[in-house]
């Protein structure tokens, strides 16, 4: 696959995500005009993270079945049209739709990443897998930059209208470049592809404890995110919303740590990649406690969340679409299933922690779904991935096997030829 592709697949992927994720600066705003209790402000993100796993249910098993180039720009293009009803609702039920139709379109970033999977070499799949989704990383991150920066600028109305004309711009670069020929794998009915999915939890351990993972590590990356902005808004501390935005920025270790994970999961080390990866996301939420006493504490510890998470989603996702290349996106779709109902979970737990028990029970909370997560993956870190992983690997050292005896076989000739 060109390079060229790839990067193309990571910012189309950033863009789709970050729409998801820009109300979280934005809550405080959005609550006072649309007279939302500060309490409850949190169904702002579960609303969008709730249709974003029903979109995962209904639409990124499409993969399997059509063609990706059209599948990828229809979703993109129908982005738009609910971006700019997000960006001009006049009403809390004209907005919550527009919020909700975001988050059914935006799951097209896990229909990019099958696609990635299913073009690139086996040997390099976890590369190619590590550098898309580093772009859904810096899309998430800065998207709360990018949202801060404007709010200041021309209100929170404007942040979702610039994003449906830069989503417009990345489906004119994906129509012109993406592979046209290209035709889902499956024969199955629309029907049969959903059971399917369900079906594969079933099969295959790796993808539920993987899915189990999952769940817990974005139930503590929300559980940060989401009230942070009002923390840091209210007194003492009383930060504009381009300052609190600019927070995502230290986040995006976490990107860059993406595609090494990767490689370490193409190298049969995931394992210990994720073991060290919980134990680091346990320790953020020390310095991320001392948020009140000290900013530079809270992007410490950003920093150290950030890495945590997104080396074990990456590991997760190399992990899974190893196992059965025929149903890569089925089996994105249930991993991510998970992903999004910790997110979900972890908005409206958060902000209604916040509400009574403040940033130290924020803390808390955060912390023991870490420490659950860790334990989690100690009780089963002795699971092997199953027989389609185990295949592929063993294909691929066959051919390296191949390679290194006929070298060898070659060598031993020449050695041979040069004695006589």
């Amino acid at each position: 696959m060109p390079r060229y592709i790839t990067h193309l697949f990571a910012v189309s992927c950033g863009l789709a995500v970050a729409n998801v994720y820009f109300a979280q600066p934005l809550l405080d705003a959005i609550a006072s005009e649309f007279r939302i209790s500060p309490a409850f402000v949190g169904i702002v993100i579960t609303v969008t993270q709730a249709c974003y796993a029903l979109g995962l249910l209904l639409l990124v098993p499409l993969g399997d079945l059509l063609n990706r180039r059209r599948l990828i720009t229809g979703q993109m293009l129908l982005s738009v049209l609910a971006l700019i009803a997000a960006g001009t609702a006049a009403s809390e039920t004209v907005l919550f739709v527009g919020l909700a139709a975001v988050g059914l379109l935006a799951v097209v970033t896990q229909t990019i990443v099958a696609f990635a999977a299913s073009l690139a070499a086996p040997a390099d799949r976890g590369l190619v897998v590590g550098r898309v989704t580093s772009g859904i990383v810096i899309g998430i991150l800065l998207a709360r930059t990018f949202a801060g920066v404007l709010m200041d600028l021309a209100g929170w109305r404007s942040v979702y209208l610039v994003s449906a004309g830069l989503t417009l711009i990345a489906v004119i670069g994906l129509f012109m470049a993406l592979p046209h020929g290209e035709q889902g794998s499956s024969s199955l009915s629309y029907i049969r592809l959903l059971k399917s999915t369900i079906t594969l939890f079933k099969q295959e351990r790796i993808l539920r404890i993987r899915a189990a993972l999952a769940l817990m590590i974005f139930t503590a990356f929300s559980t940060l995110w989401t009230p942070m902005a009002l923390l840091l808004s209210a007194s003492p501390l009383s930060l504009p919303h381009s300052a609190i935005g600019a927070f995502g920025i230290a986040g995006i270790a976490g990107a860059l740590a993406a595609s090494r994970a990767g490689r370490l999961a193409d190298r049969g080390i995931g394992q210990k990649t994720t073991g060290f990866a919980l134990l680091l996301l346990v320790v953020s939420w020390l310095p991320i406690s001392f948020t009140t006493y000290s900013l530079s504490a809270l992007v410490l510890g950003i920093v150290l969340l950030d890495l945590a998470v997104q080396a074990v989603h990456v590991t997760n996702q190399s992990m899974i679409l190893a196992v059965r290349p025929e149903a890569r996106s089925r089996l994105t779709a249930g991993y991510m299933i998970f992903y999004s109902i910790g997110s979900a979970a972890g908005s409206i737990a958060s902000t209604s922690v916040y509400a009574v028990f403040g940033w130290t029970g924020v803390s808390l909370l955060g912390a023991t779904v870490s420490a659950a997560a860790l334990f989690f993956w100690y009780m089963t870190r002795g699971v092997e991935i199953s027989k389609g992983l185990n295949a592929e690997q063993q294909g691929a050292g066959s051919n390296i096997m191949a390679k290194h005896t006929l070298s060898k076989s070659c060598c031993n000739e020449k050695s041979t030829s040069f004695e006589n």
